[in-house]
């Protein structure tokens, strides 16, 4: 049989190394969050070979105490937390204690620390768990620590590094993403002594996104949403870059609470949902958002590296980040998203959106109402005339006729150049009978029309929708559906939220429901499956926007076949009436379907085409 005993402490730290130290960029995170919990403004990092070889973080913090500097690579001895009731609160990057032991242990290590207020320096080194006795060292205030050989007693770890050009991206990644949650540090990078990354510290609001824009690129200040609201005690800041500037890859995503980078899924379903009616199937949105709440409110040990955390009120984070985000997108109307990257300077800042969380139903009244120039008696584009026959139809109520916009037929074409021209100016030609030309103050603009009046169509709809009473139709047999028994629970509690939506569930066993009523707007769906995927949702999140969704996918096949087609050659003043409604219609800058509805040309732009001005 064998026999339990005790584990040395190398071994023990080993163990923990395996958990906390997964290659070189893992060791980079540890050391330069001590230097963040130290209070360091200047960090800088120098490694060799990938990190395999050196690396090396020199912070100006607080430093460490010399009879303090042998605790600090012991097991599990912090200075961060002493009580139950700290870990609960806690504010700072790291508290376990553990990070320089594990390092340590695997690696030869060397810490060199000036305390505040001291005239002299101490070293200690640590080489595979054997430390050394603390020795006089000439150090600035704060700390340096050298980690060499990484994995050098632990062969099976070190085969497993990749190549040294993987492994210093990595580390490259990392200290952008705590470039971008501290602004006011400034981060030096360097690779086999040579300079690789400055990050200057940001003192203003100009220069933490001139910072932003080193990490995610130069075009996205001009391309991204400025975001700012607190309630019920949550604050979101930050920037979400436009559907259109959306990526192939979720490569661009970093989310911050209280000012630790995590990957969370409540996070990620909430960031999605905000997208999912302006990003085109299959892009991912780029964004640098902080998230900051009560410390009680996360818990933020429930992961070895810390990247993960438990929110307490997790359908209240999910709902503020989703109405926050989806309201903020929802403003960007064509022509209202500021200029053009040509002639934006980088240093300017994005348009920023603070608003309450209450209803955005509004939002099109609000927009600027720009005199008409043209006008007729009436604008026919089919559908645009009574945008909700169809929808009216379907529920089998009598549509109210949309009012048409007036234009006088022979007023003149005001100048676009003018200071109070609209957004998206005013038409001049057609193209193709798809295309529509138009000019603005700053020059060009094109438009697909069919596009654009999907988006208008479909915005009518949604909001006719909302303004009806909901249907909801009796299953003239109701089904039983086999669930599972978390899924059962959900159905149980959340059976008056479905009964709004116009679908009545009951339970009918341990993981079993009956469906015995759905929306009338859903006829013909699936209806197991319908319920299936609500009540996966409600199980996982607390909420489902399932039914919505479908909703808002059979009303959007309606706008795209009531809408006007390419080929239909329009009139000078149906064109304009269509710029000034997309000016007034919420995320009329996408179509249904994610794909941008105009462009703009600025002059600069067509210049260079025919090379004026060289």
């Amino acid at each position: 049989m064998p026999v339990i005993r005790a584990l040395p402490p190398e071994l023990i730290n080993q163990i923990a190394a395996g958990e906390v130290i997964e290659r070189p960029s893992s060791v980079v995170k540890e050391l330069v969050e001590n230097s963040l919990d130290a209070g360091a403004t200047r960090i800088e990092v120098d490694i060799e070979q990938g990190g395999a070889r050196l690396i090396r973080v020199r912070d100006d913090g607080c430093g460490i105490d010399p009879d303090e500097l042998q605790l600090a690579v012991a097991s599990h001895a912090t200075s961060k937390i002493g009580s139950f009731d700290d870990l609960e609160h806690v504010a700072s990057m790291g508290f376990r204690g553990e990070a320089l032991a594990s390092v340590s242990s695997v690696a030869r290590f060397a810490l060199t620390s000036r305390a505040q207020g001291l005239d002299t320096a101490f070293r200690i080194e640590v080489d595979g768990g054997k430390m050394q006795a603390a020795r006089p060292a000439q150090h600035p205030q704060g700390s340096s620590v050298e980690v060499r050989d990484l994995f050098y007693n632990v062969p099976a770890r070190r085969k497993f590094l990749r190549a040294e050009r993987t492994e210093f991206a990595h580390i490259d990644d990392l200290l952008k993403s705590l470039a971008l949650a501290r602004g006011s540090v400034e981060f030096r990078l360097s690779h086999n002594g040579k300079p690789v990354r400055i990050l200057k510290a940001a003192r203003d609001e100009s220069a933490a996104l001139q910072r932003v824009a080193e990490v995610l690129g130069e075009d996205f200040p001009a391309q991204s949403l400025r975001i700012d609201h607190a309630a019920a005690g949550l604050h979101l800041s930050g920037w979400v870059g436009l559907p259109t500037a959306s990526r192939s890859q979720a490569d661009s995503q970093y989310f911050y609470v209280n000012g630790r980078l995590v990957r969370d899924r409540i996070v990620a379903h909430a960031v999605r949902q905000a997208y999912a009616d302006v990003l085109f199937h299959g892009r991912h949105p780029a964004f640098v958002l902080y998230l900051e709440l009560d410390p009680v409110g996360v818990d933020v040990n429930v992961h070895p590296a810390k990247s993960e955390v438990r929110f307490r009120e997790q359908r209240l984070v999910h709902d503020f980040l989703f109405r926050t985000l989806h309201e903020a997108l929802a403003q960007t109307r064509a022509g209202n998203v500021g200029l053009p990257a040509a002639e934006s300077p980088m240093s300017s800042a994005p348009p920023s959106y603070s608003y309450s969380m209450g209803s955005s139903s509004a939002a099109a009244s609000s927009a600027p109402a720009w005199p008409n120039a043209l006008s007729q008696s009436r604008l026919s584009l089919g559908v645009r005339d009574d945008p909700l026959a169809g929808y009216a139809a379907l529920l089998g109520e009598p549509a109210a006729g949309a009012t048409p916009l007036s234009f006088a037929a022979n007023a003149p074409m005001p100048d676009a150049s003018e200071e109070e021209a609209p957004p998206l100016g005013f038409a001049i030609a057609q193209l193709k009978s798809i295309y529509i030309l138009a000019e603005n103050a700053h020059g060009l603009i094109l438009v697909d029309m069919h596009a654009a009046h999907e988006r208008i169509t479909y915005e009518k709809l949604k909001a006719g929708r909302a303004c009806s009473n909901l249907r909801s139709q009796l299953l003239l047999v109701p089904l039983n559906v086999a669930v599972s028994a978390k899924e059962a629970a959900a159905a149980e509690e959340h059976a008056d939220a479905l009964a709004e939506w116009g679908m009545e569930l009951s339970r009918s066993g341990p993981s079993g429901v009956v469906v015995r009523r759905i929306p009338a707007l859903l006829e013909g769906a699936d209806v197991a499956q319908l319920c299936r995927d609500v009540l996966s949702e409600l199980a996982q999140h607390g909420s489902s926007r399932r039914l919505q969704e479908l909703e808002n996918e059979l009303l959007s096949t309606m706008a795209c076949h009531g809408s006007v087609r390419a080929g239909r050659r329009l009139t000078l003043p149906e064109m304009n009436a269509l710029l000034r409604e997309m000016e007034a219609t919420e995320r009329s800058g996408q179509c249904n379907h994610g794909r941008p509805t105009w462009t703009q040309l600025s002059l600069p732009e067509l210049d260079k085409l025919f090379l004026r001005g060289r």
